[in-house]
């Protein structure tokens, strides 16, 4: 039975969305289903780091956002004595990946912008009030029903649902506990005027408290408070044992809590609900032609603010797989890369929010008191942007995995990715004499080979820096700006790519098979 659609979105959340709008720009007939009318009207996520800037501004979708993302100027810990435990400041540092560590938004004008952009791409259809009520899978295609008796048959579904899944229910994917489990008070207000902070100890001069996200590391009650842009501003308090979801969230006890940071200042709380910080992951992100991605597949506390931005990573990572098979290019079996590379990478970002989360959530004094002092003793600390690992499956080479760097390579401010435009690239010190095999797989995917200073200008040195750092003159780069290869010369360059290719299951090409024989 020939399936309507290439693919079929469950959910329009942030993650179906920007799917939808990576997979119509490939060209694949998309369908997007979603059972609400109209997106969420209230924030939920509100941070998304460096990585999530250059996807957006690779789909071209970042541009519409200008104004409406905050860049924020670090994180700042405050211990149990008021005084500053942790300080990771952004201010004056370089920026090798071509934007801040971290950026907040509003969600409800985040998703406008993701929604407004399906209407590019002619091939996407996205239906509203439309709820999944029963998925079967045949064969190498799905078979879902819907509301109102309907049915349709698609080659593959994408599970972009949520915590609660109705597609990963439907496949009896179960969820790996991760053994953290907090009950907190999220609080989001438009306020207008400047937060005030307690007598703080401790805080570098010159840092603007109203640009960092500041957590109050207080046993007597942790707290976390969190700029936005414009007057958006979020308070998360930690319930403290014994006390009741539904009494902490009523409107006199969030107005007390609230009342120590705004001072008087005019503000209308347009959001408080209870939720339970726990780290979650599916234990099967595919089965069969149906794939899970964002909240559907995996939950994280949010100390590092990464729930978002583990789902955007997702369907990056998906797109371009999804598209070199749907065109018959790759067999299927490469989407078994996708949890290959992306559930360690995600059990590693939750298990570092555990770690923060577990020292942030002491409530004991001595015990918070001592951990302050091992706190402030630490050297190496890393922002959660900085803590994302390399991936690792058949598909990257020795060495390789990393997020590739997308520095200022042009006069006007212009980035590494608006030279290359994106997509597989070959980046080499000088030109790469490759054997008629790899040739034939770069062009299978299109890739560009640039020359550094010929082709891509390194006016800060970030791009040799880099290559000299890990003793490469080439380096092979995917559409999600992940490393696939690193080589010293042309000839292992070339047996990399040509090790690519056979990873990927692509079809040899009739000039490579007459020089391979």
């Amino acid at each position: 039975m020939t399936p309507e659609w290439d693919v079929t979105i469950v959910g329009c959340g942030p993650v179906g969305a920007f799917a939808a709008n990576l997979l119509g720009r490939a060209g694949l007939r998309v369908l997007v289903l979603d059972r609400d009318a109209a997106p969420y009207a209230l924030p939920r996520a509100v941070h998304v780091d460096h990585e999530m800037l250059r996807l957006l501004a690779d789909a071209d979708l970042l541009a519409p956002l200008e104004g409406l993302l905050l860049p924020a100027d670090g994180h700042l810990h405050i211990g149990a004595d008021h005084g500053v435990i942790r300080y990771l400041s952004a201010a004056g540092k370089p920026r090798p990946f071509g934007y801040a560590n971290d950026y907040f938004f509003y969600q409800p004008e985040l998703e406008a912008v993701l929604r407004a952009g399906l209407a590019r791409h002619p091939n996407v259809t996205l239906r509203l009030c439309c709820e999944v009520t029963g998925l079967e899978v045949l064969g190498d295609q799905a078979r879902l029903a819907l509301t109102g008796g309907e049915s349709i048959n698609t080659r593959w579904v994408l599970g972009t649902d949520g915590a609660r899944s109705t597609v990963r229910k439907a496949l009896g994917v179960t969820l790996d506990d991760l053994d953290f489990e907090e009950p907190w008070l999220v609080v989001d207000a438009e306020v207008d005027g400047p937060i005030s902070f307690p007598a703080l100890t401790g805080v570098a001069e010159g840092a603007n408290l109203q640009c960092l996200s500041v957590m109050m590391c207080d046993p007597s009650r942790p707290a976390t408070i969190v700029p936005g842009r414009g007057n958006h501003r979020r308070w998360e308090f930690m319930l403290l044992p014994g006390e009741d979801d539904a009494q902490m969230s009523r409107p006199e006890t969030v107005a007390a809590l609230v009342a120590p940071w705004v001072q008087g200042a005019n503000h209308r709380i347009i959001r408080a609900a209870t939720y339970r910080f726990h780290g979650l992951v599916a234990t099967d992100w595919r089965v069969g032609p149906v794939l899970l991605a964002g909240d559907a597949a995996h939950q994280t506390p949010p100390f590092f603010g990464q729930g978002m931005c583990h789902g955007l990573r997702d369907v990056a990572n998906l797109a371009w797989k999804l598209e070199l098979v749907l065109a018959g290019q790759a067999d299927a079996t490469l989407l078994d890369s996708y949890q290959a590379e992306r559930d360690a990478q995600v059990r590693h970002v939750i298990g570092k929010a555990i770690e923060a989360g577990k020292y942030i959530c002491v409530l004991d004094p001595e015990e918070a008191r001592a951990r302050d002092v091992r706190v402030r003793a630490q050297q190496d600390i890393r922002t959660a942007a900085e803590l994302i690992a390399p991936i690792a499956s058949d598909l990257v080479g020795a060495g390789a995995g990393e997020r590739f760097i997308n520095p200022v390579v042009r006069a006007d401010g212009g980035l590494f990715d608006a030279v290359t435009g994106g997509g597989w690239v070959l980046l080499s010190r000088g030109e790469a004499a490759l054997s008629a095999e790899a040739g034939a797989v770069l062009a299978r995917l299109g890739a560009r080979q640039l020359v550094l200073s010929r082709d891509v200008a390194d006016p800060e040195g970030h791009l040799a820096a880099w290559l000299g750092a890990r003793d490469a003159a080439h380096v092979l780069l995917r559409p999600d700006f992940y490393t696939a290869a690193l080589a010293a010369s042309a000839p292992q360059m070339s047996a990399e790519i040509t090790r690519l290719g056979r990873a990927l299951g692509l079809t040899q090409p009739a000039a490579a098979q007459a020089a391979s024989s």
